[in-house]
C-alpha cells in the first residue's frame, strides 16, 4: 500500500510523529547544503573563482557532520520506536539517502579541487561546454530527486531515472571529444585530465541522483527497484514489478 502524509499524522504517540516529521526535515536541509555545494563547485570552475573552490572545500566538513547527525536519530528511532511498515521504510529511505548525499558532497568537493587545479594551469576553457550542459542536468536530477522526496512523488522520481539515461550518453560522447582533443594536442593533456576528472564527478552526482530516486520508490510504493531497467519504466508500471 501507498503511504501517504496522513499516514504520518496518525501515530497514538505524537512525539514519534515529530520525530519522523524532524528526520525528513533534516534530510532535506542536507540536500540543500549539498545543492549549493554542487552549484558552487560548477559556479567556481566556469568563473575561475578559487575562493568559492576553497569555500566547497571547507564546507565539506559541515555535509559529513549532517550525515553524522541524521544518522544517528536513525538508529535511536530503531531502538526505542522498532518501526513498522511504512516508517521503517521512511527511517531505512532516509539512511539510503543520507549515504548518497555525502557522497554526492563528496564528487562537489572533487570538483572544487579540479578547479583550483586549472587555475594553477592557467584556466584553459576546452571542455568546458560539455560541464556546463551536464552539469546542469544533474542539478536538475539532483533538485527533483530531493522534491521527489519532499512530496513522496514516484512520477517525479521515475522522471529523474530517465534523466540519467541523458546524462551517461552525453557524459561518453564529451569524454570521446575530450580524448579526441588531447591526441590532437598533447600539451593540453594535464588540464584536459582534470576537466575528464569533473565530468566524471558529474556523471557520478547524477548516479548518486538516481539512487535518491529509487529511494522514493521504495518509501512510497515498497519496492526495490535498484536493480530494475529504467529504460521504459513509468509510474504506472511501479504496481506492477
Amino acid at each position: 500500500m501507498d503511504i501517504t502524509n496522513d499516514r504520518h499524522s496518525q501515530h497514538i504517540s505524537r512525539q514519534f510523529n515529530q520525530e519522523l516529521d524532524a528526520l525528513k526535515t533534516h534530510l532535506l536541509a542536507m540536500g540543500g547544503l549539498v545543492e549549493k555545494q554542487v552549484q558552487d563547485a560548477i559556479t567556481s570552475l566556469l568563473e575561475g573563482d578559487s575562493h568559492t573552490a576553497e569555500q566547497v572545500r571547507d564546507n565539506d566538513r559541515a555535509v559529513n557532520d549532517m550525515q553524522l547527525k541524521i544518522d544517528d536519530e536513525c538508529t535511536h528511532i530503531l531502538a526505542r520506536r522498532q518501526p513498522a511498515a511504512s516508517d521503517l521504510r521512511l527511517v531505512l529511505a532516509v539512511i539510503r539517502a543520507t549515504s548518497d548525499l555525502e557522497r554526492i558532497g563528496d564528487e562537489a568537493n572533487k570538483i572544487a579541487r579540479n578547479a583550483l587545479l586549472l587555475l594553477e594551469e592557467g584556466h584553459n576553457m576546452h571542455g568546458f561546454v560539455e560541464v556546463r550542459h551536464i552539469s546542469q542536468q544533474v542539478r536538475d536530477m539532483l533538485r527533483n530527486a530531493l522534491t521527489a522526496f519532499a512530496r513522496f512523488d514516484t512520477r517525479l522520481a521515475v522522471a529523474v531515472l530517465h534523466q540519467d539515461e541523458s546524462v551517461d550518453s552525453e557524459y561518453r560522447s564529451a569524454m570521446r571529444s575530450l580524448v579526441t582533443f588531447m591526441m590532437e594536442d598533447p600539451r593540453s593533456i594535464s588540464a584536459t585530465l582534470n576537466i575528464m576528472w569533473v565530468l566524471r564527478a558529474l556523471e557520478r552526482i547524477g548516479d548518486h541522483a538516481d539512487n535518491l530516486a529509487e529511494s522514493v520508490v521504495y518509501l512510497v510504493k515498497g519496492l526495490d527497484i535498484r536493480h530494475v531497467d529504467a529504460k521504459g519504466l513509468e509510474e504506472k508500471d511501479l504496481d506492477k514489478i
